[in-house]
Protein backbone atom coordinates (compact mmCIF):
# COMPACT_ATOMS: atom_id res chain seq x y z
CA UNK A 1 0.00 0.00 0.00
CA UNK A 2 1.54 3.57 -1.02
CA UNK A 3 2.64 5.85 1.52
CA UNK A 4 0.51 9.32 1.83
CA UNK A 5 2.13 12.88 3.54
CA UNK A 6 -0.59 14.84 4.50
CA UNK A 7 0.87 18.75 5.87
CA UNK A 8 -2.32 19.42 8.14
CA UNK A 9 -3.13 23.40 9.28
CA UNK A 10 -1.44 24.54 13.27
CA UNK A 11 -4.52 25.85 14.53
CA UNK A 12 -6.43 23.02 15.37
CA UNK A 13 -3.88 20.62 14.73
CA UNK A 14 -6.20 17.53 16.99
CA UNK A 15 -8.99 18.20 15.36
CA UNK A 16 -6.65 18.10 12.09
CA UNK A 17 -5.53 14.84 12.97
CA UNK A 18 -9.12 13.16 13.52
CA UNK A 19 -10.32 15.01 9.99
CA UNK A 20 -7.89 13.01 8.59
CA UNK A 21 -8.21 9.83 9.91
CA UNK A 22 -11.86 9.84 9.57
CA UNK A 23 -11.31 10.85 5.66
CA UNK A 24 -8.30 7.57 5.82
CA UNK A 25 -11.24 5.44 7.62
CA UNK A 26 -13.94 6.21 5.06
CA UNK A 27 -10.99 4.34 2.53
CA UNK A 28 -9.72 1.90 4.46
CA UNK A 29 -6.29 3.69 5.47
CA UNK A 30 -4.61 4.28 8.45
CA UNK A 31 -1.81 7.54 9.58
CA UNK A 32 1.59 5.72 10.40
CA UNK A 33 3.24 8.57 12.38
CA UNK A 34 3.62 12.06 12.85
CA UNK A 35 6.29 14.90 13.10
CA UNK A 36 4.90 18.21 13.84
CA UNK A 37 2.93 19.26 11.39
CA UNK A 38 2.93 16.49 9.03
CA UNK A 39 1.34 13.46 9.12
CA UNK A 40 2.59 10.20 7.53
CA UNK A 41 -0.24 7.13 6.48
CA UNK A 42 -0.74 3.83 4.36
CA UNK A 43 -3.64 4.47 1.97
CA UNK A 44 -4.25 3.46 -1.74
CA UNK A 45 -5.56 5.47 -4.37
CA UNK A 46 -9.35 4.85 -3.39
CA UNK A 47 -8.04 7.52 -0.72
CA UNK A 48 -7.51 10.59 -2.61
CA UNK A 49 -10.71 11.37 -3.35
CA UNK A 50 -11.70 11.59 0.43
CA UNK A 51 -8.32 13.37 1.22
CA UNK A 52 -9.37 16.01 -1.25
CA UNK A 53 -12.41 17.20 1.14
CA UNK A 54 -9.93 17.99 3.77
CA UNK A 55 -10.18 21.38 5.35
CA UNK A 56 -7.49 21.65 7.95
CA UNK A 57 -4.93 20.66 5.94
CA UNK A 58 -2.36 22.52 3.89
CA UNK A 59 -1.61 20.01 1.29
CA UNK A 60 -0.79 16.08 0.56
CA UNK A 61 0.95 13.60 -1.95
CA UNK A 62 3.37 10.63 -2.14
CA UNK A 63 5.97 9.89 0.46
CA UNK A 64 8.79 8.95 -1.08
CA UNK A 65 11.43 8.82 1.16
CA UNK A 66 12.15 9.16 4.71
CA UNK A 67 15.31 10.13 6.50
CA UNK A 68 17.52 10.26 9.77
CA UNK A 69 20.17 12.75 8.05
CA UNK A 70 20.63 14.55 4.67
CA UNK A 71 23.26 12.48 3.14
CA UNK A 72 20.66 9.61 3.41
CA UNK A 73 18.55 11.88 2.21
CA UNK A 74 20.34 12.33 -0.84
CA UNK A 75 21.47 8.46 -0.87
CA UNK A 76 18.10 7.62 -1.08
CA UNK A 77 17.08 10.12 -3.64
CA UNK A 78 19.79 8.72 -5.94
CA UNK A 79 18.46 5.20 -5.96
CA UNK A 80 14.74 5.73 -6.27
CA UNK A 81 13.00 6.08 -9.35
CA UNK A 82 11.11 9.19 -8.67
CA UNK A 83 7.36 9.10 -10.36
CA UNK A 84 8.29 12.37 -11.75
CA UNK A 85 5.59 13.67 -15.08
CA UNK A 86 6.97 16.67 -17.22
CA UNK A 87 9.35 18.80 -15.03
CA UNK A 88 9.91 19.28 -11.61
CA UNK A 89 11.01 21.66 -8.82
CA UNK A 90 11.94 20.09 -5.36
CA UNK A 91 11.05 22.63 -2.27
CA UNK A 92 12.24 22.38 1.09
CA UNK A 93 8.93 23.21 4.15
CA UNK A 94 10.88 23.72 7.16
CA UNK A 95 8.45 22.92 10.15
CA UNK A 96 8.98 24.75 13.47
CA UNK A 97 10.92 21.52 14.93
CA UNK A 98 13.46 21.20 11.80
CA UNK A 99 16.75 19.53 12.78
CA UNK A 100 18.89 19.80 9.84
CA UNK A 101 20.21 22.86 7.65
CA UNK A 102 18.35 22.43 4.51
CA UNK A 103 19.22 25.55 2.87
CA UNK A 104 21.22 24.20 0.37
CA UNK A 105 18.79 20.88 -0.06
CA UNK A 106 16.17 21.87 -2.56
CA UNK A 107 19.68 22.45 -5.05
CA UNK A 108 21.17 19.17 -3.81
CA UNK A 109 18.05 17.33 -4.48
CA UNK A 110 17.36 18.82 -7.85
CA UNK A 111 20.55 17.64 -8.59
CA UNK A 112 20.45 14.19 -7.84
CA UNK A 113 16.55 13.68 -9.59
CA UNK A 114 17.85 16.06 -12.71
CA UNK A 115 20.89 12.92 -12.85
CA UNK A 116 17.79 10.65 -13.88
CA UNK A 117 17.21 12.73 -16.86
CA UNK A 118 14.13 14.68 -15.53
CA UNK A 119 14.17 17.98 -16.75
CA UNK A 120 14.02 21.13 -13.64
CA UNK A 121 11.82 23.94 -14.02
CA UNK A 122 11.84 26.73 -11.36
CA UNK A 123 9.32 28.92 -12.43
CA UNK A 124 6.58 26.49 -13.98
CA UNK A 125 6.83 22.83 -12.70
CA UNK A 126 4.50 20.40 -13.98
CA UNK A 127 5.59 18.28 -10.82
CA UNK A 128 6.39 19.93 -6.86
CA UNK A 129 8.82 17.95 -4.63
CA UNK A 130 8.58 18.48 -1.46
CA UNK A 131 10.80 17.88 1.57
CA UNK A 132 9.40 18.46 4.94
CA UNK A 133 12.19 19.22 7.67
CA UNK A 134 11.04 18.42 11.21
CA UNK A 135 12.21 15.36 13.92
CA UNK A 136 13.49 13.91 10.62
CA UNK A 137 13.79 14.39 6.85
CA UNK A 138 10.44 13.55 4.38
CA UNK A 139 10.36 14.30 0.66
CA UNK A 140 7.06 13.53 -1.25
CA UNK A 141 5.52 14.50 -5.07
CA UNK A 142 2.43 16.91 -4.18
CA UNK A 143 -0.77 15.60 -5.45
CA UNK A 144 -3.01 18.38 -3.82
CA UNK A 145 -3.00 21.88 -2.29
CA UNK A 146 -5.83 23.43 -0.85
CA UNK A 147 -5.42 27.13 -1.85
CA UNK A 148 -6.16 29.43 1.20
CA UNK A 149 -8.64 31.67 -1.21
CA UNK A 150 -10.71 28.87 -2.52
CA UNK A 151 -11.82 28.58 1.47
CA UNK A 152 -11.73 32.88 1.49
CA UNK A 153 -14.03 33.19 -1.14
CA UNK A 154 -16.74 31.54 1.15
CA UNK A 155 -16.16 33.58 4.31
CA UNK A 156 -19.41 35.02 5.46
CA UNK A 157 -18.58 38.37 4.05
CA UNK A 158 -18.69 36.97 0.56
CA UNK A 159 -21.72 35.45 0.86
CA UNK A 160 -24.93 37.01 -0.59
CA UNK A 161 -26.68 36.98 2.51
CA UNK A 162 -24.39 37.91 4.92
CA UNK A 163 -24.30 37.61 8.73
CA UNK A 164 -21.02 37.97 10.75
CA UNK A 165 -21.09 35.40 13.32
CA UNK A 166 -20.08 32.20 11.48
CA UNK A 167 -17.52 29.61 11.50
CA UNK A 168 -14.47 29.92 9.15
CA UNK A 169 -15.26 27.58 6.30
CA UNK A 170 -12.06 25.66 7.15
CA UNK A 171 -13.87 24.90 9.99
CA UNK A 172 -17.38 23.89 8.97
CA UNK A 173 -15.60 21.60 6.30
CA UNK A 174 -13.79 20.22 9.04
CA UNK A 175 -17.14 19.68 10.65
CA UNK A 176 -18.38 17.81 7.93
CA UNK A 177 -16.10 15.57 7.58
CA UNK A 178 -16.02 14.53 10.84
CA UNK A 179 -19.14 12.92 10.82
CA UNK A 180 -17.85 10.64 8.10
CA UNK A 181 -20.66 11.78 6.14
CA UNK A 182 -20.92 9.90 2.82
CA UNK A 183 -24.62 10.37 1.60
CA UNK A 184 -26.07 13.64 3.71
CA UNK A 185 -25.86 15.90 6.54
CA UNK A 186 -28.27 17.86 8.73
CA UNK A 187 -27.79 21.02 10.38
CA UNK A 188 -30.81 21.93 12.72
CA UNK A 189 -29.11 25.10 13.73
CA UNK A 190 -28.50 26.08 9.84
CA UNK A 191 -27.80 30.24 10.50
CA UNK A 192 -26.85 31.62 7.19
CA UNK A 193 -25.90 28.00 5.66
CA UNK A 194 -22.32 27.83 5.93
CA UNK A 195 -21.33 24.51 6.86
CA UNK A 196 -24.41 23.25 4.50
CA UNK A 197 -22.65 24.74 1.98
CA UNK A 198 -19.20 22.94 2.62
CA UNK A 199 -21.19 19.51 2.65
CA UNK A 200 -22.98 20.65 -0.41
CA UNK A 201 -20.00 21.22 -2.37
CA UNK A 202 -18.62 17.55 -1.03
CA UNK A 203 -21.56 16.10 -2.98
CA UNK A 204 -23.79 15.19 -0.01
CA UNK A 205 -27.42 16.21 0.01
CA UNK A 206 -27.83 18.51 2.73
CA UNK A 207 -31.24 19.07 5.07
CA UNK A 208 -31.25 22.46 7.07
CA UNK A 209 -33.86 23.93 10.21
CA UNK A 210 -33.86 27.29 11.30
CA UNK A 211 -36.56 29.11 13.42
CA UNK A 212 -36.08 32.27 11.77
CA UNK A 213 -37.77 32.30 8.28
CA UNK A 214 -35.29 34.95 7.55
CA UNK A 215 -31.96 32.84 7.48
CA UNK A 216 -33.99 29.92 6.20
CA UNK A 217 -34.60 32.41 2.71
CA UNK A 218 -30.73 33.82 3.37
CA UNK A 219 -29.29 30.15 3.39
CA UNK A 220 -31.00 28.90 0.48
CA UNK A 221 -29.99 32.26 -1.48
CA UNK A 222 -26.34 31.58 -0.47
CA UNK A 223 -26.50 27.81 -1.42
CA UNK A 224 -27.68 28.38 -4.59
CA UNK A 225 -25.11 31.26 -4.85
CA UNK A 226 -22.03 28.93 -4.63
CA UNK A 227 -24.07 26.03 -7.10
CA UNK A 228 -25.51 23.53 -4.22
CA UNK A 229 -28.49 21.89 -5.67
CA UNK A 230 -29.25 18.72 -3.58
CA UNK A 231 -30.69 20.90 -0.36
CA UNK A 232 -33.95 20.67 1.34
CA UNK A 233 -34.50 23.42 3.95
CA UNK A 234 -37.20 23.69 6.77
CA UNK A 235 -38.21 26.55 9.16
CA UNK A 236 -38.49 24.98 12.45
CA UNK A 237 -37.72 24.46 15.72
CA UNK A 238 -34.09 21.99 16.63
CA UNK A 239 -35.66 20.40 19.30
CA UNK A 240 -38.67 19.19 17.41
CA UNK A 241 -36.88 17.72 14.89
CA UNK A 242 -38.77 14.37 14.87
CA UNK A 243 -42.31 16.09 13.73
CA UNK A 244 -39.94 17.96 10.71
CA UNK A 245 -38.56 15.07 9.44
CA UNK A 246 -41.44 12.70 10.90
CA UNK A 247 -39.80 8.76 9.61
CA UNK A 248 -36.37 10.22 8.76
CA UNK A 249 -33.41 8.74 10.56
CA UNK A 250 -30.12 11.12 9.08
CA UNK A 251 -26.59 9.57 8.52
CA UNK A 252 -24.60 12.39 10.33
CA UNK A 253 -25.59 15.88 11.51
CA UNK A 254 -23.08 18.71 11.96
CA UNK A 255 -24.06 21.94 13.78
CA UNK A 256 -23.06 25.28 15.48
CA UNK A 257 -25.70 26.32 17.51
CA UNK A 258 -26.33 29.89 19.01
CA UNK A 259 -24.15 31.16 21.87
CA UNK A 260 -26.29 32.96 23.90
CA UNK A 261 -28.12 36.51 22.70
CA UNK A 262 -31.60 36.70 23.27
CA UNK A 263 -31.93 36.73 19.43
CA UNK A 264 -30.38 33.70 18.00
CA UNK A 265 -32.17 32.05 20.86
CA UNK A 266 -35.56 33.12 20.02
CA UNK A 267 -36.25 34.13 23.86
CA UNK A 268 -34.98 30.49 25.54
CA UNK A 269 -32.46 29.78 28.10
CA UNK A 270 -29.16 28.50 26.29
CA UNK A 271 -28.51 25.15 28.09
CA UNK A 272 -32.40 24.39 28.24
CA UNK A 273 -32.06 24.57 24.05
CA UNK A 274 -29.20 22.39 24.19
CA UNK A 275 -30.46 19.53 26.06
CA UNK A 276 -33.73 19.60 24.47
CA UNK A 277 -31.74 20.20 20.59
CA UNK A 278 -29.61 17.28 21.77
CA UNK A 279 -32.40 14.77 22.39
CA UNK A 280 -33.86 15.56 19.26
CA UNK A 281 -30.62 15.34 16.98
CA UNK A 282 -30.31 11.92 19.06
CA UNK A 283 -33.80 10.62 17.55
CA UNK A 284 -33.37 11.35 14.61
CA UNK A 285 -29.86 10.39 13.75
CA UNK A 286 -29.37 6.46 12.87
CA UNK A 287 -27.46 4.05 14.71
CA UNK A 288 -23.83 4.38 14.05
CA UNK A 289 -23.97 7.53 12.92
CA UNK A 290 -22.21 11.28 14.14
CA UNK A 291 -23.07 14.01 15.22
CA UNK A 292 -20.14 16.97 15.41
CA UNK A 293 -21.15 20.08 17.36
CA UNK A 294 -19.72 23.29 19.09
CA UNK A 295 -20.47 24.49 22.65
CA UNK A 296 -19.61 27.03 24.52
CA UNK A 297 -16.62 25.98 27.11
CA UNK A 298 -19.34 27.06 29.97
CA UNK A 299 -21.78 24.53 28.99
CA UNK A 300 -20.60 20.87 29.81
CA UNK A 301 -21.33 18.97 26.22
CA UNK A 302 -19.64 15.96 26.91
CA UNK A 303 -21.73 15.16 29.97
CA UNK A 304 -24.80 16.36 28.78
CA UNK A 305 -24.75 14.36 25.37
CA UNK A 306 -23.52 11.26 27.53
CA UNK A 307 -26.78 11.49 29.95
CA UNK A 308 -28.64 10.98 26.60
CA UNK A 309 -26.88 7.98 25.19
CA UNK A 310 -24.20 9.60 22.93
CA UNK A 311 -20.64 8.46 22.90
CA UNK A 312 -17.93 10.65 22.39
CA UNK A 313 -15.56 10.12 19.84
CA UNK A 314 -14.00 13.60 19.78
CA UNK A 315 -13.30 16.83 21.81
CA UNK A 316 -11.28 20.14 20.57
CA UNK A 317 -10.62 23.14 22.15
CA UNK A 318 -10.28 26.98 20.47
CA UNK A 319 -10.12 29.88 21.99
CA UNK A 320 -11.67 32.64 19.90
CA UNK A 321 -11.18 35.79 21.44
CA UNK A 322 -11.07 36.59 25.37
CA UNK A 323 -15.31 36.69 26.19
CA UNK A 324 -15.58 33.19 23.90
CA UNK A 325 -13.92 29.67 24.33
CA UNK A 326 -15.36 26.63 22.52
CA UNK A 327 -15.46 23.16 22.19
CA UNK A 328 -15.94 21.20 19.45
CA UNK A 329 -17.69 17.70 20.11
CA UNK A 330 -17.69 14.71 18.03
CA UNK A 331 -20.25 12.36 19.55
CA UNK A 332 -21.59 8.99 17.83
CA UNK A 333 -25.05 7.12 18.55
CA UNK A 334 -24.17 3.67 19.55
Amino acid sequence: MPHIYIEILGNLPEMAIDEVKAMLELAGGEITGRDYLLLTARADEAALPFLSRLGLAHEYGMLIIEAGSIPELLEKAGKVRWPIRGTFKADTETMANCRFDVLDLPRKLGAVIHAQGFRVNLSGPDTLVRVYCGERLHAGIRFRFFDPKDFERRKAHHRPFFRPISLHPRISRAMVNLTKATRELLDPFMGAGGILMEAGLLGLKVYGVDIRPEMVEGAEMNLRHYGVKDYVLRQGDATGLEEIFPEKRFEAIATDPPYGTSATLAGRKRDELYRKALRSMYNVLREGGRLVIAFPADFDGEREAGKIGFRLVGKYHQRVHKSLERFFYVFEKP
